[in-house]
C-alpha cells in the first residue's frame, strides 16, 4: 500500500529510496514489486530516465484482498478461537484487525454466517488465568527484545524471588501459556508461567536475541514444556479400551506404535524427561502399563501407591 501511494504520487520512488523509508531491505521491495506487478495486476513499469517506478496505466484504487470462501470459512473459525480474548487488553487490536480484513474482502464472496457460527464452537475445560497487563507488558517486550526484571513465585513456594531475564519466546502450549527467557540468575534459558508472575519491570536495557535459539529444538525432546538433559526411551503398553484413543492422536514427533494382539497398544517414545510423561501416564489409571524405564516404572509405583494410601 505505501508503495502503491508513493506511484500515484508521481514520485518515481525506487527500491532503494523506499526500502530506507519502509525500514526494509532492497530485496522485500523488490518481491512486493514483483507482487504487485504478477499476483495483483497492477501496470508497474520501471523508468530508466526517472530511475524510479510508474504506473503506464491510471490506477484509481489499490486492488482489495483477494480470498477464497474457504480461506474465508478458515478466517471464522480462526476468529472463533480467539474468543477466549474477550474482555481482555487483547479485544479492541483484535476486533480492528478482524474489522480491517472483512473491509478488504470483495462483494463477490458471500457466505451465510449464521450457519457456521452455530456449527462451530471452541471450548476449553481449563482456561490459564491470566494477569492481561502482565502478559502484555511479557508479549511486548519479548517482541522488542527488551530485558525485564520479573516478581515470580515458584509452584510450591509462599514466598517470590526477583529475576532478571531476556525474554525470547512466548508459546501456547496445549491451551497453556510459557515464556521462554535467559534468566541471568541461573545463566541458562529457563521457562516461566506467566500466571506466576507477579509483577513486570522493563531494565531499561536491549539484549540481542541469539540465532542460534530454536524452540522446536528445546522442546523437541520434551512430552509438553520441560526439557530436560537425559535420553530415555519411554514405552507403555495400553490395553484394548485405550488403544483407540492413543492411535487417535500423534503424541510426541518420536512416538512409535505397535500393535498387540488383545486390541491393545504399546507406546513407545525417546524423551529427554520423565516429569511430564508420570503425570500422563496416572491420567490413564490401569489402562496404562509402564514397561521401561525403570525409573518411570518406579516413579509411577510410587504414586500410585500415595493415591491409595491417600484414599485409606
Amino acid at each position: 500500500m505505501r508503495i502503491h501511494q508513493e506511484i500515484v504520487a508521481g514520485k518515481y520512488p525506487n527500491a532503494t529510496t523506499l526500502a530506507a523509508e519502509i525500514e526494509v531491505v532492497t530485496k522485500t521491495i523488490h518481491r512486493d514489486i514483483e507482487f504487485m506487478r504478477d499476483r495483483l495486476g497492477l501496470p508497474i513499469e520501471y523508468d530508466g530516465r526517472k530511475y524510479g517506478y510508474h504506473y503506464t496505466e491510471e490506477v484509481s484504487a489499490f486492488p482489495t484482498m483477494q480470498i477464497t470462501e474457504g480461506e474465508l470459512v478458515a478466517l471464522l473459525i480462526a476468529e472463533k478461537a480467539l474468543q477466549q480474548y474477550r474482555g481482555t487488553n487483547f479485544e479492541k487490536p483484535l476486533v480492528s484487525a478482524f474489522k480491517k480484513m472483512e473491509s478488504s474482502l470483495p462483494d463477490t464472496i458471500s457466505l451465510n454466517f449464521a450457519d457456521w457460527d452455530q456449527s462451530i464452537s471452541f471450548r476449553t475445560s481449563a482456561e490459564p488465568v491470566l494477569n492481561l497487563e502482565v502478559f502484555d507488558a511479557l508479549a511486548k517486550a519479548t517482541a522488542g527484545h527488551r530485558r525485564l526484571e520479573l516478581t515470580y513465585r515458584k509452584p510450591g513456594s509462599k514466598g517470590t524471588e526477583q529475576r532478571v531475564v531476556d525474554p525470547y519466546h512466548l508459546a501456547n502450549i496445549n491451551g497453556e501459556w510459557f515464556l521462554f527467557a535467559f534468566d541471568h540468575l541461573r545463566k541458562d534459558i529457563r521457562t516461566f508461567v506467566p500466571s506466576r508472575i507477579q509483577a513486570v519491570q522493563s531494565t531499561g536495557e536491549n539484549f540481542p536475541r541469539p540465532q542460534k535459539f530454536s524452540i522446536e529444538k528445546i522442546l523437541r525432546d520434551s512430552f509438553g514444556v520441560h526439557s530436560g538433559q537425559g535420553e530415555f526411551v519411554v514405552v507403555i503398553r495400553f490395553d484394548a479400551y485405550a488403544a483407540d484413543y492413543i492411535r487417535e492422536k500423534r503424541w510426541h514427533p518420536s512416538q512409535a506404535l505397535r500393535e498387540l494382539k488383545d486390541g491393545g497398544v504399546e507406546l513407545r517414545l525417546k524423551l529427554s524427561s520423565l516429569g511430564e510423561i508420570q503425570r500422563w501416564v496416572l491420567g490413564w489409571g490401569g489402562s496404562a502399563v509402564v514397561l521401561q524405564p525403570p525409573e518411570l516404572v518406579q516413579s509411577v509405583r510410587r504414586a500410585a501407591r500415595q493415591i491409595l494410601e491417600e484414599r485409606m
